[in-house]
Parts: C-alpha cells; sequence; structure tokens
C-alpha cells in the first residue's frame, strides 16, 4: 500500500468519523482550490448528489470568504429545494477556518441544521 500524504490521511480520519455518527443523514461536503469553492449535499445510501454549488460560473467571484458565504447560502437553498433540512458536515481535509467556517456559517443561516 502506497503511504498517504498528510492531506489524504486527514481526509479519511474526518470521513471515517462522520460515517460512525451520520446515522443515515447525508452529508455535505467541501471541497476548496486555490481558485474555486464547491459544496455538495450526498446522500451515501443511494450513492446520489442531492443538491450542489460553486463559484464556477460567469457572475461569480472566485476564491475567497465573500464567495464562499455566497455558496453557503446556495447550498442551502439548494438542499431545502431536495427536501433536506438536516445534514452532516464533511470538512474533508481541509481545516475548519476561513472559506470553509464561513461557507459553513452561511449554510447555517440558510436553515441548514449540522
Amino acid at each position: 500500500m502506497a503511504k498517504l500524504s498528510l492531506f489524504e490521511r486527514r481526509r479519511r480520519r474526518v470521513r471515517t468519523a462522520l460515517r460512525n455518527r451520520a446515522a443515515g443523514k447525508p452529508r455535505l461536503s467541501v471541497h476548496r482550490t486555490g481558485k474555486h469553492i464547491y459544496a455538495q449535499v450526498i446522500d451515501d445510501a443511494q450513492g446520489k448528489t442531492l443538491a450542489s454549488a460553486s463559484t464556477l460560473g460567469a457572475d461569480k467571484s472566485g476564491a475567497n470568504v465573500d464567495a464562499a458565504k455566497k455558496v453557503g447560502s446556495e447550498i442551502a437553498e439548494a438542499a431545502k429545494k431536495a427536501g433536506v433540512t438536516t445534514v452532516v458536515f464533511d470538512r474533508g481535509g481541509f481545516l475548519f477556518h476561513g472559506r470553509v467556517k464561513a461557507l459553513a456559517d452561511a449554510a447555517r443561516e440558510g436553515g441548514l441544521e449540522f
């Protein structure tokens, strides 16, 4: 087995802990890059994405806290439209501060519970 990067080890540790306490709830997965931030509400039981939002698109700015807040409110709106109100937050291997925290706070304000 190949040696995993520190990021990948942290990501697997977070996901494993999530699965143990998810209790069948969909997960709000966040991924960020240098230019964009992405969020998806995923139902792992069915293996389907229920809602998604990102900074990709013509009218959106890239990688900053304001853009992350916008994505957070969009994902909350899309999740409510799909009938999801309660999720577990999956930060992946990313630390919970900056853009990831801004997205989470905006999603909570938008009505998602986690």
